[in-house]
């Protein structure tokens, strides 16, 4: 759940009755759609809102005592507010969260001293406030909104999910399993840089994990419960009971390394050392961590998994890492994506476990049973990648959103045909940035969530591709 600080604006030779039904009406929505709010009792204050130096100070004591719950604040005006009382109550709260400022509309039929509200004006003052203090905020998708209406109740679920994101970052720990595969230099990062920004990095050689594996038996009750997991997960039929083992085993000593690390997603190096010294292909139970929010990548691809945890964040649904792989046909702004695959099993129509085709070929099919294969089922989704730019000390995303579709494809792996529109536009955009070929997606249309939580609230450069 998100709770939010709510701060109701008032200025005093406006009709002061519309804060306290104003109140009332926006605690009523937060209330229906599940946010939680944190306000002092109405008595506090003046009618509910904040006008005064003290009812600022009153406040900004209050969100401080509470900094730790707060995900943001909404700062509502039921008229034209005071701009000052506003933004001192931000910065003396000094909380850093995301802020979203909303003012209610005036009715025709309701101007006169006793009904008007000027909070049209009034949220131009408070905007001009918070800038001039370095108070970062958002803004509603209209100027001024009933919070009645379909439209504001649009606006706080997208801001509970730009909460969500920019809370989820704060001292984020990922993990990586191997090194970076020696023929992946797109997937170079630098791990200061994401230090910088909150996220640490926690590595583990692959050989300790290997080791750990070797210390286990083929009847110990994590090995059978996350054998168990497996074929209640996917199809199966066909595969080795060898290869059964060594996945489940795998998959218990991920869990062990993200238990004991506080880790809330993983990047695992798997071409091809885990295929010539173990003898599978780690995707299913890296699959099956996807597939219950706790991202993982393959070739140790830190900035892709970063991606996928926040597009997880955004939509509340599982993401996966894909290529951007194919043209499909001439149609410009159609291609496929593509992986081995470890795409969690919400994006499918149907999939199974089979063999690494790609990987068969050098180290024996033998070695490579783990993958699923299937078809990305038609539907809306929004996409995501990031690098982290050491030339300017930046963290770099583009953020878009297309759809998967239905047009004919035969292929092996994990594949989809998509429409994005400008596709040829964006493609030039990530080769002339320096962007990897690798790219994060969601079953979800949340990009302006990611643009919003990214470039304003965290500092990142974002490209919002739109055709």
């Amino acid at each position: 759940m998100v709770t939010l600080g709510v701060l109701i604006g008032n200025r005093g030779f406006f009709p002061a009755h519309l804060c306290t039904e104003g109140r009332q009406k926006v605690l009523q929505v937060l209330e229906s759609e599940g946010i939680r709010a944190l306000i002092l009792p109405e008595e506090a204050t003046r009618n509910g809102a904040v006008e005064s130096l003290e009812e600022a100070r009153k406040y900004a004591e209050f969100f401080k005592a509470h900094r730790d719950e707060l995900d943001g604040v909404l700062v509502s005006l039921p008229n034209f507010g005071d701009e000052r009382a506003i933004a001192n109550t931000l910065r003396w709260a000094g909380i850093d969260v995301p802020v979203l400022i909303h003012a209610f509309p005036d009715q025709p039929d309701r101007m006169s001293i006793n009904f008007r509200r000027d909070s049209f004006c009034g949220k131009i003052s408070v905007c001009n406030n918070l800038y001039q203090y370095g108070i970062r905020y958002s803004l509603t998708t209209l100027h001024t909104v009933d919070p009645d209406s379909e439209a504001f109740r649009a606006d706080l679920r997208r801001f509970a999910a730009v909460c969500r994101v920019v809370r989820s970052l704060r001292g984020l720990r990922i993990g990586q399993i191997g090194a970076r595969p020696a023929a992946f230099n797109t997937v170079r990062y630098s791990e200061k840089l994401l230090e910088r920004a909150g996220i640490t990095v926690e590595p583990l050689d692959l050989s300790e994990l290997l080791g750990w594996i070797r210390r286990m038996n083929d009847q110990d009750p994590p090995v059978q419960q996350k054998l168990e997991e497996i074929r209640a997960y996917t199809d199966t039929q066909g595969i080795p009971e060898e290869s059964l083992y060594k996945l489940a085993k795998l998959g218990v000593a991920i869990d062990r390394f993200l238990q004991e690390k506080e880790l809330k997603a993983v990047a695992i190096q798997c071409w091809t050392a885990l295929e010539e010294f173990y003898g599978v292909v780690p995707c299913t139970p890296m699959s099956m961590l996807s597939n219950r929010l706790i991202p993982s990548a393959c070739e140790a691809d830190i900035p892709g998994v970063l991606s996928m945890y926040l597009l997880q964040q955004a939509s509340g649904k599982p993401a996966a890492l894909l290529d951007w792989n194919n043209n499909y046909r001439d149609e410009l702004d159609k291609g496929v994506v593509f992986h081995c695959s470890n795409l969690p099993a919400a994006f499918f129509e149907s999939q199974r476990m089979d063999y690494q085709e790609i990987i068969a070929g050098t180290v024996g099919k033998e070695n490579t049973y783990g993958t699923l294969v299937g078809r990305i089922a038609p539907g809306p989704f929004t996409f995501c990648g990031l690098t982290t730019d050491e030339f300017s000390g930046r963290i770099r995303t583009y953020v878009g959103e297309g759809r998967f579709t239905d047009d004919p494809l035969e292929t092996f792996g994990g594949y989809g045909v998509f429409e994005v529109p400008g596709l040829q536009q964006l493609l030039r955009y990530v080769c002339a940035n320096g962007f990897p070929h690798h790219v994060a997606a969601t079953l979800n249309h949340v990009a302006d969530v990611l643009a919003e939580a990214l470039g304003t609230y965290l500092g990142w450069d974002v490209y919002r591709h739109q055709a």
